[in-house]
């Protein structure tokens, strides 16, 4: 009785909690299959050890969700600009100072308990809720040149310019969702394509340091991706493994557990889980995923539509964007529609950082949602009492 209470008390898009469930036992299901052989190979450690982590980072996430969404989203207006405050330095520590994994460093090790984040990972939740802010904030003046390029173009190209040289993939990600919101934002379109212009600039910048610093900017890594990737058909290693593993799949994959490819994938539990999970489940789960994904866009744009606040809409909207980008650039990889990045499946790639802050921005577009429902409920009570005392008349 407690639980159907607790549930029937959730206010918001219930929608968006159940694809957020589902998504997170797609997550537990794919990382406990996907971290055998890791598991196998990793002395005195069990998949189990791997399930148990990633079910306690998801944990975590539910808690952070949780709290964001019993929060008023309107406070986020306020922590807007001192989390990108915060954000600038944390990634500039990041690039000079940070953990260094696969000739990269994108990540930030806490003491006394020995785990890494990817300080990326909160730099796109910072750079979103202060675009949202900032565009709502500018509506009646967001042609002009002095209010759009400063508070707006300017903080886009700081965090993606400090985020590309040890991440490009996240950087173009980030840059390509920030472009979206700018359109969507009203923005007028020659500052946005001044936007695109300084975003080149920047990257052409980065890859001549790159040539002269070569272990600061992973250019070699990157030169070799876009190589295999135009000329190579078959793609590398990890696309012709990917390959492998979606046509193992079939209709109906090969069965929970019994992924063959997940011995040969690097990165089967992160950046290729997207292959493991259609190998395992079939066309048809590879279809599922990618609807869950399109109906938490679609839920999301109904609260835009029905938010009476700029700041909600815009907020929603980029947050959505934020994550469904990713998952379709993820997929797109292991389809190789794209060249291989670093990118992981929202909600369903093992990790840590990644999770805690998607679970966070959805429980802000949860706390929107909350909010945009109850202002529905008014405007219906009143039209209904508007409707009643004409009636009456």
């Amino acid at each position: 009785m407690n639980i159907e209470k607790t549930i029937s008390n959730i206010r918001g898009d219930k929608a968006i909690w159940v694809i957020v469930f589902f998504l997170s036992i797609f997550s537990l299901l794919a990382v406990y299959s996907a971290t055998g052989s890791m598991a196998y190979k990793a002395q005195g450690k069990i998949a189990e050890f791997y399930l148990l982590k990633q079910l306690l980072f998801l944990g975590m996430g539910f808690a952070l969700m949780y709290v964001a969404y019993k929060l008023e989203y309107f406070h986020y207006y306020k922590l807007a600009p001192i989390l990108l405050v915060i954000t600038v330095p944390l990634l500039i520590y990041t690039l000079l100072f940070g953990t260094e994994v696969n000739e990269a460093r994108r990540w930030i090790t806490i003491p006394w308990i020995d785990q890494t984040i990817q300080t990326s990972d909160f730099a796109r939740l910072a750079l979103m809720l202060y675009l949202a802010r900032t565009i709502s904030k500018k509506q009646d003046v967001i042609k002009d040149f002095r209010s759009a390029f400063l508070p707006l173009l300017l903080p886009v190209i700081i965090i993606v310019g400090l985020i590309a040289p040890a991440d490009l993939s996240t950087a173009l990600l980030l840059f390509a969702t920030s472009f979206l919101l700018l359109f969507i934002g009203r923005v007028d379109l020659k500052y946005i394509f001044l936007l695109v212009f300084l975003g080149i600039s920047v990257l052409a910048m980065i890859v001549l340091i790159g040539k002269f610093f070569p272990d600061f900017v992973r250019v070699t890594t990157w030169d070799s991706r876009i190589q295999e990737f135009f000329y190579n058909t078959d793609g590398g290693f990890q696309i012709q493994q990917a390959k492998i593993a979606i046509a193992n799949g079939e209709i109906f994959g090969v069965g929970p557990g019994n992924s063959l490819q997940r011995n040969y994938l690097p990165y089967p539990y992160a950046d290729f889980i997207y292959a493991i999970i259609v190998e395992e489940y079939g066309l048809i789960g590879g279809v599922l995923i990618i609807g869950l994904y399109l109906m938490l866009l679609f839920r999301s744009i109904s609260i835009v539509t029905k938010s009476p606040k700029t700041f909600g809409a815009i907020l929603a909207m980029g947050l959505t964007l934020n994550i469904v980008v990713q998952a379709f650039a993820n997929i797109a990889v292991a389809v190789h529609l794209l060249p291989v990045t670093g990118l992981t499946l929202p909600l369903i790639s093992m990790g840590g950082s990644s999770i805690l802050t998607m679970t966070v921005s959805l429980g802000v577009i949860l706390s929107v949602s909350k909010y945009a429902e109850q202002a529905q409920k008014e405007k219906i009570a009143l039209q209904e009492i508007e409707e009643l005392n004409e009636s009456n008349n």
